[in-house]
C-alpha cells in the first residue's frame, strides 16, 4: 500500500523490561489499534506478546510494573519474528499514544536497530501527553494516562498493551468532549419558544447572563462553513509552535485573557440610567461575596458570579483613562474580532476589583479547580500608581447576524449625553473612539470565567460613554 493512502491513525503501546543500571529496554509486548481520524472507530487491532533475546532481563521489577513473567514470554516469537506485522503497522502512517515521543518510538527504533532493519517512519506523530497537557491542562493531576482514566471513570490501567491502547483513545474522546462542551454548550441552553411580541417559533439560545435569561436567535455553522478555516490536526509544527511560545500567555499584557472565555453572547441590558450599578466608592467592600450558581436552569456544572449583598456586582465608572486603544487579534465563534481595550484604574477601583478577585479565586480553589488564576488588575510594572485593567466590548449574535452590542454614547463639554453609534458599529469606528488618552465612563459587568485551565474575571462593558 502506497504510505500517502495510509490514512489511519496507529495508536500503539509497548510493554518493556524495567532495566537495571546499564541494561538496556527489551520488548515484552506490542499492542495496537488502527483507528479511523474522521470517525474514532476501530479498523483493525493486534496484540502479541514478546520474547527477548535474553530472558534474565525479566526482573521482579518488571513483573510488577506490568504483570509479565518469563514464563508468558518463552514460547512468544521474537521481535524478528514479528517486525514486518509491526513494519506493516506503523510505516506511513501516524502514530499516536501517550509519551510515545519519550518512550515507546525509540524503543521500536531500537528493536529495529537490534535485527539490523531499518525502522518504519511515521507521516506524523501525536502524543496524547504533550497534547492533553497543553489543551486539557492539569485537572486531572500528573497526566499518567492511570490518573486520567480514574479521572474520568475508566477503571484502572491494565499495563498491558491493548488495553492501554483502548483506554488511551477512550480518554482522548473524553477529553475532547470536555473541550467541546466548554468551548460551545456551557453557557447556552438551547430550546424551541416563541419569541416576545412575535407569533413565530425560532431556535434560540437561552443565556446565563448576570441572573438573567437572554434570547438570542442562533444559525448554527455546517461543517463546510467550518472546515475551510480549520487547521490541519495532523500538523504537529503546530503544535510543537504552541508548546514552544506557552509563556507568552503570562508575559504579553496584551493577550492576557483573550482566548480563555468560551462565552461570547453577552447582550447589554438598557443602561439608560445608573440603576443596579455602582460607583465604586460606595461599593462596601465586605458585602462582596462569590457564589457558585447553575450555568443554566436545571444544569449541574456551576459557575462563579460576583454579588453585592444579593444583588448583582456591576459597576459604574467614570473618568478612565484608556491607556492602550482597541484590540482584536482572536475571532470569536462567527469569525468576528473579540474586541478589549486597557484602561488605568483609580485606587477605589483598584480595591473593590482586587476584593472580587480575591473572593472568586477562593472559592475557585475551594470548589477544586486547578486552573491558573488571572488577575482581574494587572500591576503596569514600572508605572507607580497605575494598575489597569481590560475591559471587553460585548457581543451579540442574531440570526446571521454578530455585531458589537456595547451601547456607546459621547458626553459634550456642556455634560449633555447622547448615543454616539445607533446600530451595529464596525470595529474600526471603536477603534477610532476608543483611542490612547481618550476617557470613558464605563457600566460594566463582572463575568468570571475557568476555561481551558485559565480562570479569572472578565470586565465586560454593556456601556461605554467616551468624553469628547
Amino acid at each position: 500500500m502506497d504510505p500517502e493512502d495510509r490514512s489511519e491513525i496507529a495508536f500503539f503501546d509497548v510493554e518493556t523490561t524495567v532495566p537495571n543500571r546499564g541494561q538496556r529496554f527489551a520488548i515484552l509486548e506490542f499492542g495496537s489499534i488502527l483507528v479511523c481520524p474522521k470517525k474514532l472507530t476501530e479498523l483493525r487491532s493486534y496484540t502479541t506478546l514478546v520474547q527477548p533475546a535474553d530472558l534474565s532481563l525479566i526482573s521482579s521489577l518488571t513483573v510488577r510494573c506490568n504483570g509479565i513473567k518469563r514464563d508468558d514470554v518463552v514460547l512468544a516469537p521474537l521481535f524478528a519474528d514479528i517486525a514486518d506485522t509491526v513494519y506493516d503497522i506503523l510505516h506511513g502512517r501516524i502514530w499516536a499514544g501517550h509519551n510515545i515521543l519519550r518512550f515507546d518510538c525509540p524503543r521500536i527504533r531500537e528493536a529495529f536497530a537490534e535485527i539490523g532493519r531499518q525502522p518504519p517512519e511515521p507521516k506524523g506523530a501525536i502524543d496524547s501527553l504533550g497534547l492533553l497537557t497543553l489543551k486539557f491542562g492539569r485537572r486531572a493531576g500528573d497526566m499518567k494516562m492511570a490518573t486520567l482514566a480514574r479521572y474520568f471513570g475508566l477503571g484502572n490501567q491494565t499495563h498491558r498493551s491493548l488495553d492501554d491502547v483502548r483506554m488511551n483513545l477512550e480518554v482522548l474522546k473524553y477529553c475532547a468532549t470536555v473541550l467541546f462542551l466548554e468551548s460551545s454548550l456551557l453557557y447556552a441552553h438551547v430550546d424551541n419558544s416563541v419569541s416576545p411580541g412575535t407569533t413565530s417559533s425560532r431556535r434560540r439560545i437561552d443565556a446565563s447572563h448576570e441572573g438573567n435569561t437572554v434570547t438570542t436567535s442562533v444559525r448554527l455553522p455546517s461543517i463546510s462553513e467550518n472546515s475551510a478555516a480549520q487547521p490541519d490536526p495532523f500538523n504537529m509544527s503546530v503544535l510543537r509552535n504552541e508548546m514552544a511560545s506557552d509563556n507568552h500567555l503570562q508575559s504579553d499584557i496584551l493577550m492576557e485573557e483573550e482566548q480563555t472565555h468560551p462565552s461570547d453572547i453577552v447582550v447589554p441590558e438598557n443602561t439608560s440610567d445608573h440603576e443596579g450599578f455602582l460607583a465604586p466608592d460606595v461599593v462596601s467592600l465586605p458585602n462582596i461575596k462569590a457564589i457558585l450558581v447553575p450555568f443554566y436552569p436545571g444544569s449541574q456544572m456551576m459557575k462563579l458570579k460576583l454579588l453585592h449583598g444579593d444583588s448583582p456586582l456591576q459597576l459604574y465608572c467614570s473618568c478612565l483613562k484608556v491607556r492602550f486603544g482597541v484590540s482584536g487579534k482572536f475571532l470569536d465563534n462567527t469569525g468576528r474580532r473579540r474586541l478589549n481595550f486597557v484602561v488605568d484604574l483609580n485606587p477605589s477601583l483598584c480595591s473593590v476589583l482586587e476584593a472580587c478577585d480575591s473572593n472568586a479565586q477562593k472559592l475557585s480553589l475551594d470548589s477544586g479547580s486547578a486552573s491558573d488564576w488571572n488577575p482581574v488588575v494587572n500591576p503596569m510594572k514600572g508605572f507607580v500608581n497605575y494598575p489597569n485593567a481590560r475591559i471587553h466590548i460585548a457581543t451579540e449574535i442574531n440570526g446571521d447576524a454578530a455585531r458589537y452590542a456595547t451601547e456607546i454614547h459621547q458626553r459634550e463639554s456642556s455634560g449633555a449625553t447622547q448615543k454616539l453609534i445607533f446600530s451595529n458599529p464596525s470595529g474600526e469606528e471603536l477603534e477610532s473612539l476608543l483611542t490612547s488618552g481618550s476617557v470613558v465612563d464605563a457600566f460594566l459587568s463582572l463575568e468570571p470565567y475557568d476555561y481551558q485551565q485559565k480562570a479569572g474575571i472578565r470586565l465586560v462593558a454593556k456601556k461605554l460613554v467616551i468624553h469628547s
